[in-house]
């Protein structure tokens, strides 16, 4: 008995953790919470971010941001495309400022350099973890 007590918390905890949407419930982001970076270039590469499933900030939008702009409001089991100038581009995640709920209000702010080449895809994911909250990594597949 004392063995489930100590093992049920580590499992509610890990059920707060996102996890990877598979293929056939993976929808585009509306177009009209797409917001900037969509038409193509000469000199663009792209970048796609998809939003992973879970019960941690299920009902909010995050906001895409790219070079500190914001890009998209994107929703779980989402995905976004890019199409930004070849060069480093700062991309990142933050708080939804058009969300009037109680997400609205909170903290977030992760951004990591990211290098793009003309004609190139880069993917990234949005994960939601119980200890570190909101986060956007490189999706290695």
């Amino acid at each position: 008995m004392r063995l489930i007590y100590a093992v049920l918390p580590l499992l509610l905890l890990a059920g707060c953790s996102s996890f990877r949407a598979a293929p056939e419930d993976i929808k585009p982001v509306p177009s009209d919470r797409l917001l900037a970076y969509q038409e193509p270039g000469a000199n663009t590469g792209q970048l796609v971010v998809n939003r992973d499933l879970g019960m941690m900030g299920g009902g909010c939008y995050v906001a895409i941001l790219v070079d500190r702009k914001v890009a998209a409001r994107i929703a779980m089991g989402e995905v976004a495309s890019f199409q930004v100038p070849a060069g480093t581009r700062v991309l990142g995640i933050g708080v939804d400022k058009q969300d009037d709920t109680l997400c609205g209000y909170g903290r977030l702010r992760r951004e990591l350099a990211v290098p793009v080449v003309a004609g190139q895809s880069k993917l990234f994911r949005i994960v939601s973890q119980s200890q570190g909250g909101f986060d956007i990594l490189p999706d290695d597949k």
